[in-house]
């Protein structure tokens, strides 16, 4: 059972990894790094960095709830 929850909590932490490095910066400066994905993607991704930064959130808070977990067990 330990070995199953630490594996669990090593792919939370790389889902957590993953989906930071995937959001886009809040400075406007980085415009041209994007290789102009952002006109063409539009909408779509300000979708994509909602939809990261709720994946970011869930995975930290299981993240945080499993940490506890196998901390009291």
């Amino acid at each position: 059972m330990d070995t199953i929850l630490s594996i669990v909590l090593i792919l939370l932490s790389l889902v957590i990894i993953a989906s930071i490095l995937l959001q886009t910066g809040k400075s406007a400066g980085l415009g041209p790094v994007d290789g102009g994905a952002s006109e063409v993607l539009g909408n779509k991704g300000r979708r994509l960095d909602e939809v990261l930064n709720k994946v970011t959130i869930g995975a930290g808070v299981a993240f945080m709830l499993l940490s506890l977990l196998m901390a009291i067990m």
